[in-house]
């Protein structure tokens, strides 16, 4: 493990194409290819706290692409061709397919632009996935 001298562990940072199914904690640099707003409730104006917006995000690094789900002021850092920073992101499923999320317990930060050019055509978030059960004996 490496650490720093606060005793914080240094974050360990991934690619797309190593997340899985059901796992958390994840840390990643990505660039944003589109986003578009899916559920946008309370008037903007309104009180904050009514308020609750998610935008579906196709990001991703040169090994892979995601759906990232943006929630609230997450959705204004998601603009197409911006690099950002997932820490402490997990997988989240949604009929049978991956999506990337970062809740309260994570941080959606905008970086220095990412020399890399986003693999497309592996996208994981298309790739289906069967809960299967199993039975111990």
């Amino acid at each position: 493990m490496a650490e720093t001298k606060s005793g914080m562990r240094k974050p360990v940072f991934i690619k797309v194409d190593q997340i899985r199914p059901g796992t958390n904690g994840h840390n990643l640099v990505v660039k944003v290819v589109s986003s578009k707003m899916v559920l946008q409730k309370g008037r903007p104006d309104g009180p904050q706290f009514n308020q609750m917006r998610i935008a579906e995000c196709l990001v991703g690094d040169e090994t892979g692409s995601i759906l990232f789900t943006a929630r609230n002021e997450q959705v204004e850092m998601m603009k197409p061709d911006a690099t950002i920073i997932l820490r402490n992101a997990r997988i989240d499923m949604f009929k049978g397919s991956m999506r990337l999320a970062v809740d309260k317990w994570g941080r959606v930060e905008v970086s220095e632009p990412a020399n890399f050019d986003v693999k497309e055509d592996n996208n994981l978030s298309l790739v289906e996935y069967e809960l299967v059960n199993v039975v111990e004996k």
